[in-house]
C-alpha cells in the first residue's frame, strides 16, 4: 500500500527520510571499503587520464617518493604538435594523494592536451623514502623538467610547469636553482609569503604562534616513528570550515543520495588518500616557511649552502589565486612580490615578468577541480603561455573579457595590463607592527622547539615502536571516519541488503512536501550556528595572537622590541646586480641604432602600445599567424623574446631616443618598409577601435615607415653614444653574453 503524500505529507516524508539515512550508510560504507581497498596501492591517484610512467625519483642519486608520467591523449584529442612546449603538471602533496590537476577532462591537464601540447604530470607515492628531505623533492622536479625538456628537442620553448597549492613553493625553489631548466610558471592557490594577511581574514597564519610554534610538529612525527601523517594536514584543513565539514557536505549527499552519491564517492577517493611525509620533511615545511617565512625574504639557505632566491627565476611566472580561497588568500600568494623587490623598476632590472589573477569567489579546491575555472581561466593561460613568455618584464594582471569580435579565438579573451605594487595592496599584506608579532613567534617556536627536544622528545621517540605509531595512525579521528563504516564493521553487515530492498521501493517525496520545507530550515539553522562558531573561534584566535605577541613584553623576551633593523628582512640589491645594470644601461643605449628592419617593428609596436599599459591576446594571435605563414624563415622564440625585451628597454632607458633612433634601423627598400609596416597595422588594429593616443603614435610610425628618404642618424641619437666607446663595447660583451645564456637554452 502506498500514501498519498497529500493527505500523509509528514508520515510519506518519514519514510522518505529513513530510505534516504539507509541509502546514505550504504553510500559511507562504499566510502569506507573504497578507502581500505586505495590503502594497498602503491600507486594511488585519482587522475581520469591513462598515462606512462617515464620516470620514477626513487632512482634518483637522492631517491624520492616521487614520478613523472606521461599522459596518453584521450580518444579525439587533438594530435600533440611537436613544435609546442609540453606542460608539466606538478600535484601538492599535503596530506592528500596525487591527481588533482587531472581529476576531470576539464582541468589543467585536460586543457593542455586539447591545445595540443604534450603533458607530463609528477606524482609520488603514499609513503617517503628513507631520509627523503625537501631538499632532495626540489632537486628532484628539476630532475623531472630536465628529462621532459630532452624529451622535446623540437619544442619552441622549455616546459610550461604548473605547481598546485604546496607545490608552487617547491617548483619556485626548483626554478630559482636551476632557472635555466623551466619556461612559464604558474603557480595556482599558493601560499609563498606566509605573514601576509588581512585583519579578519586567513586565520590559519595565526595557528604557528598560538601553538607556541613547531614543537608540536615534532612531537607529532616523533609519535608517528619518524614520519608525519598527512591525516593531520587533512583535519587541520577542514577545521577551517567547521559548518561544511561537520554537516553541509555529509547533509547534501544525505538530501540528494538518489543523485549525489557518485559525485560525492567521487571526490572523497581523492580527499580520503592519505599519505605520509617524513618527520624532517615536515619540520621544514613549517619552520622554514609557515612560521619562518624565509623563502620571501629571501633568507632561505640549503643544507649544501645553495641560496634560494626567488629573483634568480629567469621564467615569467603567473600567479593565480582567489579572494574565496580562505587557505591561500591573494596576500599570502601575491604579497612576495613586494617582499623580494623594492619597486616596479627593481622587478624589471632583475629582468622578471610576473603575471596574476585574482578570481572573485572560487574556493581553494575550486581553483584545481572547477569545471568553470578550467574552461576559463586554465584555457586562457595555457594557450597564452607563448605571448606570456614574450613579455616584457614587469607586473602584469590578467583581465579576462568575454569574446565577442572576429579576431577572438574563444568564449574569453585576455589582455595583460600593467599593474604597480600598489594595486598588489589592495588584496592585503603586512604592516609593520604585524611582522613584529610574527618575528616575536617566530623567536618562541625556536627556543620552543629547542626545548622540546631537549626534554620530552627523547621520551616519546623510545615510546613510539612501530606498533604504537601503527596504532596512533589507525585510531586518528580523519581515518577512523572511512574504516567505521566500512564492512570491517561487523554492525555494518546489515546496511547491503537493507539498501537493496531501499533501492526497489524507493518513494521520494516532492520538494514541496512539508518535511522536507522543515528539513531544510533545520539544516539551515545548524549550518548558521556552525558558521557563526566558526567566525567567533577565528575571531577569538586572531585576537588572542595580535594581543600575546604584540605586547611589550612578549617582544622584549624575544628581542625584538631591542633591534633596530626592520624584524622581517628584505633582500637587497647587491652590487653585482648594480654593476649589470650599468653595463646593460650602456651596451643597450650602443645598440639603440642596430637590428635592421626586425627591431625596429618590434620596438615601433612596443612603443605605439605603451599608453595603454597592457598587451592583448587579439594582437598577439595576429602575430601568431603571421609567424606561421613565415615557416621555417620565421624568427624562433626565444629569440624573438630576447629581441622584446631588448627593445622594451631601450625604450625604458629614453623612449625618445629610442624613437628618434628608428630611421636609421630602416632599410632602402621602400617595398619592404611598407610590408612591414602593413604588418605592424595589422597586430595594433586587432584590438578594434584605438584610443587617440595610440592612434597618434601609428601614425608617427607610418610616416617613419614610409618616408621617401630615410634621414641619416639624427643629432640626438649620436649624443647619446657613451664617451667611452671601448668600454662600452665591453660592457655589450658582458651582458649580452649573459643574456644568450639567459635564453639560449630556449
Amino acid at each position: 500500500m502506498t500514501l498519498d503524500p497529500a493527505l500523509f505529507p509528514w508520515t510519506s516524508y518519514a519514510l522518505d527520510a529513513w530510505q534516504r539515512s539507509v541509502l546514505f550508510l550504504d553510500v559511507l560504507r562504499r566510502r569506507g571499503n573504497a578507502f581500505l581497498e586505495r590503502e594497498d596501492d602503491p600507486m594511488r591517484h585519482v587522475l581520469t587520464f591513462d598515462f606512462e610512467v617515464v620516470m620514477d625519483g626513487r632512482d634518483l642519486p637522492r631517491p624520492v617518493n616521487y614520478w613523472m608520467a606521461r599522459i596518453r591523449p584521450p580518444e579525439g584529442a587533438p594530435p600533440t604538435d611537436a613544435i609546442n612546449r609540453p606542460f608539466i603538471v606538478i600535484d601538492p602533496r599535503a596530506g592528500h594523494g596525487p591527481g588533482i590537476g587531472g581529476f576531470k577532462a576539464d582541468s589543467e591537464i585536460g586543457v593542455a592536451i586539447n591545445a595540443g601540447h604534450a603533458c607530463y604530470f609528477v606524482g609520488f607515492r603514499p609513503e617517503p623514502e628513507p631520509g627523503q628531505t625537501i631538499e632532495d623533492v626540489v632537486r628532484a622536479i628539476i630532475a623531472f623538467a630536465e628529462e621532459v625538456g630532452r624529451r622535446h628537442p623540437n619544442a619552441e620553448g622549455l616546459p610550461v610547469a604548473i605547481g598546485n597549492c604546496q607545490a608552487g613553493w617547491a617548483l619556485l625553489m626548483a626554478a630559482a636553482i636551476r632557472p635555466q631548466a623551466f619556461g612559464p610558471l604558474m603557480v595556482a592557490g599558493s601560499p609563498v609569503s606566509y605573514w601576509a594577511g588581512r585583519h579578519g581574514r586567513a586565520p590559519m597564519r595565526y595557528l604557528g604562534g598560538l601553538l607556541g610554534g613547531s614543537w608540536m610538529t615534532a612531537m607529532t612525527g616523533d609519535l608517528g616513528g619518524g614520519r608525519f601523517d598527512g591525516a593531520w594536514l587533512v583535519t587541520n584543513f577542514e577545521s577551517g570550515n567547521p559548518a561544511n565539514t561537520y554537516w553541509t557536505k555529509q547533509y547534501e549527499v544525505w538530501a540528494d543520495v538518489d543523485k549525489a552519491a557518485d559525485r560525492y564517492l567521487g571526490f572523497e577517493k581523492w580527499w580520503g588518500g592519505h599519505v605520509t611525509l617524513n618527520a624532517e620533511e615536515m619540520q621544514f615545511i613549517v619552520d622554514q616557511l609557515f612560521v619562518g617565512n624565509r623563502l620571501a625574504t629571501g633568507e632561505l639557505t640549503f643544507s649544501d649552502g645553495t641560496h634560494v632566491d626567488l629573483r634568480n627565476i629567469a621564467s615569467p611566472i603567473i600567479v593565480f589565486c582567489s579572494e574565496g580561497d580562505e587557505i591561500t588568500p591573494p596576500a599570502q600568494a601575491l604579497s612576495w612580490i613586494s617582499d623580494l623587490y623594492s619597486d616596479l623598476n627593481d622587478l624589471r632590472t632583475h629582468g622578471q615578468t610576473i603575471v596574476y589573477s585574482v578570481h572573485g569567489s572560487i574556493g581553494h579546491l575550486g581553483i584545481f577541480v572547477s569545471g568553470g575555472v578550467a574552461r576559463k581561466e586554465h584555457q586562457e593561460f595555457a594557450s597564452n603561455m607563448d605571448m606570456i613568455d614574450v613579455l616584457p618584464p614587469g607586473l602584469y594582471e590578467a583581465v579576462l573579457h568575454p569574446g565577442s569580435t572576429p579576431a577572438d579565438t574563444g568564449d574569453w579573451t585576455v589582455s595583460f595590463e600593467t599593474r604597480k605594487f600598489g594595486d598588489l595592496a589592495v588584496h592585503g599584506g603586512t604592516d609593520p607592527e604585524d611582522e613584529r608579532r610574527f618575528a616575536a613567534a617566530r623567536r618562541v617556536s625556536e627556543s620552543n622547539l629547542a626545548l622540546y627536544r631537549m626534554t620530552a622528545q627523547p621520551a616519546l621517540r623510545a615510546m613510539a615502536t612501530p606498533m604504537v605509531s601503527w596504532a596512533l595512525g589507525q585510531l586518528h579521528p580523519a581515518r577512523l571516519g572511512y574504516t567505521l563504516f566500512s564492512d570491517r564493521n561487523p554492525f555494518m553487515a546489515w546496511v547491503p541488503a537493507a539498501a537493496d530492498m531501499v533501492a526497489a521501493n524507493r518513494t521520494p517525496v516532492a520538494e514541496t512536501n512539508a518535511g522536507r520545507a522543515a528539513e531544510r530550515f533545520v539544516s539551515h539553522g545548524i549550518e548558521t550556528i556552525l558558521s557563526n562558531y566558526g567566525r567567533q573561534r577565528d575571531a577569538l584566535s586572531e585576537r588572542i595572537f595580535l594581543d600575546v605577541y604584540g605586547s611589550p613584553v612578549m617582544q622584549a623576551v624575544t628581542g625584538i622590541a631591542a633591534e633596530s633593523a626592520p624584524p622581517r628582512l628584505r633582500p637587497c640589491e647587491t652590487p653585482d646586480h648594480r654593476r649589470f645594470v650599468e653595463l646593460a644601461t650602456a651596451a643597450l643605449r650602443e645598440r639603440m641604432t642596430e637590428g635592421g628592419l626586425p627591431a625596429a617593428v618590434t620596438r615601433a609596436l612596443i612603443w605605439i602600445r605603451l599608453p595603454t599599459g597592457m598587451a592583448d591576446e587579439r594582437s598577439f594571435n595576429v602575430v601568431r599567424r603571421i609567424r606561421a605563414a613565415q615557416g621555417e624563415d620565421r624568427v624562433p622564440l626565444h629569440e624573438f623574446k630576447r629581441s622584446t625585451r631588448m627593445q622594451f628597454f631601450m625604450l625604458l632607458i629614453d623612449e625618445e631616443a629610442a624613437i628618434a633612433a628608428l630611421p636609421a634601423l630602416l632599410p632602402e627598400d621602400m617595398e619592404a618598409r611598407a610590408s612591414a609596416f602593413a604588418m605592424l597595422r595589422e597586430v595594433v588594429t586587432a584590438m578594434g577601435e584605438l584610443p587617440p593616443e595610440v592612434a597618434d603614435r601609428l601614425a608617427t610610425v607610418e610616416r617613419i615607415f614610409l618616408e621617401a628618404e630615410q634621414p641619416l642618424e639624427s643629432e640626438k641619437v649620436r649624443r647619446l653614444r657613451p664617451a667611452g666607446a671601448r668600454s662600452a663595447r665591453r660592457a655589450r660583451g658582458e651582458v649580452l653574453g649573459r643574456q644568450e645564456g639567459e635564453d639560449g637554452a630556449a
